[in-house]
């Protein structure tokens, strides 16, 4: 009988930065400015969705793969051109490319940046889908071709509304949407936001929206409480 996979643990780490753990690989998303800094402690990989600092630090970046001369990366093209200099270390990925870090398959989905203005250019942006089941979009509302069981919304930011947030959520219908990208927010902001957010996607009883607190695991099959 083959053995079935553990459920994937999820943490927060600050703003848009998660990172995920399952069968003893540990995979980081977007660590950047905003945060906390043990969240590349014994990362085995490190995913970037786009070059905006909120989800790309390089120094901090580069001082972790100095620091471990096995951590990967896995990114797209503007970002990998700052990271000159690690040579295979890091890959390219676009829209529709497939790879697997240590028995963790992952999916790239998306290719641009949500539009903020007309007036500024859209950076390249590509979407990570996790083992099946878990996916973070970076800074757009990326709709992956495959149900998703948990998606990281973003939930606040210069390019979305509130109403635009909740309408992704219901596009895509996962069993669990979990709050990410919300550093922005103060605490009274998070509440308000959370609220709405929570309130009308659970009228649909199809999702339930949860915010982690920061540098606690959660299993992901026990979540929403």
């Amino acid at each position: 009988m083959t053995s079935r996979q553990p459920e994937p643990r999820l943490t927060k780490w600050g703003h848009a930065c998660v990172r995920l753990e399952q069968a003893g690989v540990t995979l980081v998303i977007d660590p950047g400015e905003y945060t906390e800094p043990r969240a590349l402690d014994g990362a085995d990989a490190v995913l970037v969705t786009h070059e905006h600092a909120d989800h790309f630090d390089e120094s901090r970046l580069r001082a972790a793969a100095e620091a471990d001369p096995a951590l990967r990366i896995w990114t797209n093209r503007s970002v990998a051109a700052r990271l000159d200099g690690l040579g295979s270390r890091v890959t390219v990925v676009g829209d529709g490319d497939t790879f697997d870090v240590d028995g963790i398959g992952v999916e790239v989905h998306g290719e641009l940046h949500q539009l903020v203005h007309p007036d500024l250019p859209r950076v390249p942006n590509v979407g990570f889908f996790l083992t099946g089941t878990v996916f973070h979009p970076g800074d757009a509302f990326t709709v992956p071709p495959s149900p998703v069981d948990t998606l990281l919304v973003p939930v606040q930011s210069p390019w979305s509304r509130t109403g635009e947030v909740i309408d992704y959520i219901r596009e895509i219908k996962p069993r669990l949407a979990v709050a990410v990208h919300d550093g922005g927010l103060s605490t009274m902001g998070c509440a308000v936001v959370n609220g709405i957010v929570g309130a009308t996607v659970g009228k649909d009883a199809v999702t339930s929206y949860v915010r982690l607190e920061t540098a606690a695991p959660a299993d992901l099959s026990r979540l929403p409480a």
